[in-house]
């Protein structure tokens, strides 16, 4: 199963090249639009005089972003911002972190907006849907192979199973096939 992948990088724009940075940012986002896998993108400042710009883009899985980094139009986008733009950290993310809230500003046109978060109960009862069952198919289990130890070594032992089950399998998989209500 494939987790959609969203990078996120830090960038800072020499002084007095703003107008150039969007420019070359509505660039990049249109390069990146034309691959299969292209999710969208997005870029917030701190403030708008800040120096410091901090770029979101996703893909659907590791297959398509790695064909978006290696292609010519990524290296020729990158290469037209030489002595204009500086990296300085970039970070990579998938699992539940990001799927249901959007940025919370944006300080340049995004190419693709993201659709508005669903409402709050209809995130709690997809979580419900996935948390109850694997609860009690856990419990169950524990009460079976490891009833004899202490309860908090018990609860531990199930925690440190449910979440990584819950956050890179059952959610995500829960999530695609909700998306239609989710998003109704």
């Amino acid at each position: 199963m494939t987790s959609p992948v969203t990078v996120s990088i830090t960038r800072t724009v020499s002084p007095g090249h703003h107008d150039e940075m969007v420019a070359w940012i509505r660039a990049g986002s249109a390069l990146a639009a034309r691959f299969e896998g292209f999710l969208g993108s997005g870029w917030v400042r701190p403030a708008t005089d800040s120096e410091e710009w901090h770029m979101l883009y996703r893909f659907a899985d590791d297959t398509s972003l790695a064909t978006w980094e290696a292609s010519p139009q990524r290296e020729w986008w990158l290469g037209a911002a030489q002595g204009l733009v500086g990296e300085s950290s970039i970070e990579r993310r998938t699992g539940i972190e990001g799927w249901f809230d959007p940025p919370a500003t944006y300080d340049v046109e995004d190419l693709r907006p993201p659709a508005p978060a669903p409402p709050r109960w209809k995130q709690a009862t997809v979580i419900f849907l996935v948390f109850y069952p694997l609860s009690v198919l856990a419990n169950w289990i524990a009460g079976h192979l490891i009833a004899d130890w202490a309860l908090p070594l018990r609860v531990l032992a199930v925690v440190l199973v449910m979440t990584p089950v819950m956050t890179y399998l059952a959610l995500p998989w829960v999530t695609k096939r909700m998306e239609w209500w989710l998003r109704r």
